[in-house]
């Protein structure tokens, strides 16, 4: 039987080895709450640069449940959803989705939040629909990461993301 946290194997070092995490935090604040979430899921050290969510041919996907490696203050290349709650007694799910191009080995992913698991799946599905409609098809199967967070007495956040690549900074960049 195949390991469900890899989605594709990484046939070349050609494209990124990207790790799905996620995270749920709270706080007195959706900020702090947010950075608790980015500390649960291993990346909060790190400065998040957003990225529009194509996967470059020859990458893998897998979903992991460990700290990413880097430095303090050092750039992560990220795909990113996180979803909020500061009312007592409500649910927030953050995800991703994501599938691969049969021929081009180049992928998609897409970030979505909901009030309940049902919607943000059914948002996943429907978005990676749309897009791979829009590219002609030829896609595989839709994979996907969800959290979810409860407000009980204090803000949450629920943080799912995509980490391709992680840089430091250097002299004179």
């Amino acid at each position: 039987m195949d390991d469900p946290s890899v989605t594709r194997p990484r046939p070349t070092p050609a494209g990124p080895d990207i790790s799905v995490r996620t995270g749920t935090g709270s706080g007195r604040t959706l900020l702090s709450a947010f950075d608790s979430a980015l500390l649960a899921a291993g990346v909060a050290n790190f400065n998040l640069i957003a990225l529009s969510s194509v996967i470059p041919p020859e990458s893998s996907v897998r979903v992991v449940d460990t700290a990413l490696p880097g430095g303090h203050g050092d750039r992560l290349y990220c795909v990113l959803s996180a979803a909020y709650a500061d009312h007592p007694g409500e649910f927030v799910w953050a995800g991703l989705g994501w599938t691969f191009d049969e021929t081009t080995g180049g992928g998609l992913f897409v970030e979505h939040k909901g009030g309940s698991e049902e919607s943000l799946l059914e948002q996943i599905e429907l978005s990676l629909a749309d897009m791979t409609a829009n590219r002609g098809g030829g896609y595989g199967p839709v994979h996907t990461a969800t959290a979810s967070a409860h407000c009980v007495d204090r803000p949450v956040c629920a943080l799912t993301i995509a980490a391709y690549e992680v840089v430091p900074w250097s002299p004179g960049a």
